[in-house]
Order: C-alpha cells, then structure tokens, then sequence
C-alpha cells in the first residue's frame, strides 16, 4: 500500500524538524515554515493530513485550515497548539479540525493519533467507493457485499431488471429479499410506476384476496365501498409478493390467471379488469418440498420458476460482515448523533465468530443496541449483547484485526488465516471465505500471497490459475 503524505506547517525550524524526523520512516513527509507556504504547495501536491500551529506569523492555523479545506475538502487537519490555546483549539474542532494536540507535544500518542485519523477517512473513502460502485452499476444503493456469492446475486439483478420475467427470490428470513425486489424495480423501464409490497403471511387469508385483487361494494360485510386491489395499483410497475408460500390454495388459482391471463377479478365480480404488473416473489421455504406435499399448487410454482435469485445466510458471505458492522456502525452513530472510532479488535473478533442466524436483520438490530447502549468511543465486547459473546462457531473465521487497520488489510488477515487453517488448501479456504476459488485467487494475487498456497489435485486449478 502506498505511503501517506504528511504536511507539517509550523514556523519553528526545531519542531519542523523534529516532526519530520518523527514521521519519515512511514509517510512521505512535507514540511513548510508558513501558511501561505502551504496553500501554495497544496497547489500542486495531493496531502492526506495536515499538521498545523495555530499561533504563525501572518496567516493563523485556523485560517490555514478553513482555505485549505475549502480547496480540498476532506483534507484531514490536526491542530498542534501551546497549552494555553486550548479554548482556540476546540473552536477549531467545531469549525473542521479533525483533532488537536497541546504542546510540548507526546510523540507516541500524535503517532496514534495521526495513524487512527487515516484509518478513519481510508474507511469513509473505501465505503463510498463502493456504495458509488454499487449505485453506478447496480442502482442498489441499500445493499452492501463484495463476497463471490452477493457478487453473483448483483449480476443476476443487472441482467434480469430490463426483462418483464417473474422473478423468485429465495433465502432466510432476514438476508435482504424485500431489497432484492426494489432494486430489480429500480433498475426496470417500470420504476416510474409504483412498487407494491404485499407482506402474504402478515394478512389473514379471507382479507389476503380482497387486498391482491380489490372487491366491490358490498361483496361481503363491511365492504361499504370499492376497493382497488394490489394488482390494480400495481399495473405499470412491480408487484411483489413476500412469503408467498403462505398463500392458500384458493387465491393461488388467481394468482395463476393474473400472471396467464393478464386479468383479475374484484372480489364480488364477474367482470375482468386488465393489470399489467411484474410479479416479483419470496420465499424461506422450499417450494418445490412444499409442491411435493401438496401444499403448493405445482403449475403455479413452474410459472414462478422462471428467475430464481437466491441469497446466501449471511455466515456464508465471509467478510461481508466486517463492511455490514461499520456501515450500520455509521447510520445508527448518525441518526443517534454519537460519533464512534470503531470496533475493539476483541469486538470484531467475537462478531467475526458469530454464525447470524436471523442474517442481516439481526445484525442490523445488533449495531443499533449497541450504539445505543455503548458508553465509551469504541465499541467493546462487552456491548456486545451477551447470547452473541457465548456463542461457539466451528466454521466461521476470526479476525485478528486492529483498530488501524484498513479493510484490505482485514480482508488480508482473514485470508491468511483460512489458508493456515486448511494448510494452503485454496478450495477449503474459499469455502470458509464465502467466496469463489476464481475470487480467491484474484485476491492472493492482489495480496502477494501465492506462496501460501499448494498444488491441489483439482483439474479446476487450471481453471483458476489462468486467471489474472
């Protein structure tokens, strides 16, 4: 990974100096003796943190900061300032600053410092790229992952969001459908038109017909008017259909002759009204157990069996989890106006470890407790509720990471330990990654890591290895 760059702006020779002798080992460091010195560097020269005395001849290291960052917004800023500028200081905070040290300076902990403000803004810039990468490409703002499987399930929405295909989408309770649903209406030439989600197992079954297909006044007590179904409101767009393995045998039927016929009937009706909806459906069962049973109307299932998406658990989804935990770290921090440095290396270790039975929902729900309840700037162990704390897994990995760390580097680490727990075995450590063997490989290449590996008698290790 490339150094950083330091720009120390101070007008004493001895603490220029000596801040540079501090720091060259493991940054590029620039040092200038002015304000106006730096703004006329920062001209030409890209900087990742800025470290300023507040008290200089001509321009001050608050007015430094402010055109600075007015000129690179984002440009992290430490204050440096003699004890008795500490009220000065704080302002600077309020007005940009990212933290600040008194004088005489404590060497060990400005490293610390200097080290946890990079940390931070390599997190934002990484999550933004991606969160940009996956607007740009994928229209799913709300949905997070780079493991093989989500990769596989973003690519499927792409390709199937500009057909008029029934789509099915299957997976656990609580691994995102519902998302699934809005970004394949989203990406559709139907997204002008409205999404409309019918929740089957929420609705008893003799309201669930007259909230699909609407019903006439007085069709059956306290029908005291028309009522547009979801059908109808849904004509022109998308229709989906969550838990749909919930729905009786009886409105199935009807189900069928809208998805065939194009026409429903309001309940209390003979006359067919056209509709022109997408159906989109999820499921957490299994279908075609379900069809073998009897349970499930089989022509009603081949008609759906056209598009299958299906999400992986989230314990399947390797470091997925890592950019789940600091992304709702972020939201839930915000919304409750509480800023956070992170996970403790002991926290990540311990939700590494954590199987997800109730996936991304549980997860999410997770973070918010524990912003809520969190006492300290770093999320400890124990925030972490205690049924997740005792809980064993045999399967999933545990990161050894730190607070610095940036998520390549954790990816990294959670690499490295897959292969030393299945001794270099590519197609084991893929499996407990989450990921693809093809995946894998581009990682160990990116990561200078194919040392690590050995010669599998696999004939799909040529396929790998042709790649990148």
């Amino acid at each position: 990974m490339p150094k950083s760059t330091l720009l120390i702006v101070d007008d004493e020779r001895s603490a220029r100096d000596g801040l540079v002798r501090l720091f060259k080992r493991d940054y590029h460091v620039l040092a200038v003796e002015s304000g106006s010195a730096a703004l006329e560097l920062l001209k030409t020269r890209a900087v990742d943190v800025m470290l300023s005395d507040v008290r200089m001849p001509g321009m001050d290291g608050l007015t430094l900061m402010e055109e600075a960052q007015r000129q690179h917004p984002g440009l992290v800023v430490i204050i440096l300032t003699a004890y008795g500028d500490v009220e000065l200081a704080v302002q600077a905070m309020q007005r940009g600053a990212t933290d600040f040290m008194t004088k005489p300076l404590h060497l060990d902990k400005l490293e610390l410092v200097v080290k946890r403000c990079l940390q931070s803004r390599n997190l934002e810039q990484e999550n933004a790229a991606l969160k940009a990468q996956l607007d740009v490409r994928y229209g799913m703002e709300n949905m997070i992952g780079h493991s093989a499987p989500m990769q596989s399930v973003f690519e499927t929405i792409r390709q199937v969001a500009q057909s008029r295909a029934t789509v099915l989408i299957q997976g656990e309770s609580g691994t995102g459908k519902e998302l699934v649903a809005k970004a394949i209406h989203q990406l559709s030439a139907r997204k002008s038109a409205p999404f409309v989600p019918v929740h089957c197992a929420a609705l008893a079954e003799n309201l669930l017909e007259s909230e699909l297909f609407g019903h006439e006044k007085g069709a059956f007590t306290g029908a005291v008017e028309r009522r547009v179904g979801r059908f109808e409101k849904a004509t022109g767009g998308s229709l989906f259909l969550d838990e749909i393995s919930e729905i009786n045998a009886s409105v199935q039927v009807k189900i069928l002759r809208a998805l065939e016929e194009r026409q429903i009937e309001r309940v209390g009706s003979d006359q067919a009204v056209d509709v022109d909806a997408r159906l989109i459906a999820a499921t957490n069962r299994d279908l075609q157990e379900m069809v073998a049973q009897g349970d499930f109307r089989e022509d009603l299932f081949y008609r759906l069996f056209v598009v299958v998406i299906t999400l992986p658990p989230l314990r399947e989804r390797g470091d997925d989890v890592l950019l789940l935990l600091n992304h709702y770290l972020e939201e839930f921090g915000n919304e409750n106006e509480r800023q956070f440095k992170g996970f403790t290396p002991q926290a990540y270790e311990v939700l590494a470890a954590y199987d997800w039975p109730g996936n991304i929902r549980e997860l999410r729900n997770l973070v918010e407790r524990m912003v809520v309840l969190a006492r300290g700037e770093w999320l400890d162990v124990e925030d972490i509720p205690p049924h997740v704390r005792q809980a064993k897994s045999m399967g999933q990995a545990v990161l050894k990471a730190s607070p610095e760390m940036t998520v390549d580097q954790m990816e990294k680490e959670m690499i490295l330990q897959a292969l030393d727990r299945t001794a270099g075995n590519r197609t084991l450590a893929a499996e407990q990654l989450g990921m693809s063997r093809r995946t894998l490989h581009r990682k160990l290449n990116k990561f200078g890591l194919t040392r690590r590996v050995v010669d599998e008698p696999d004939a799909r290790d040529g396929e790998a290895s042709d790649e990148g």
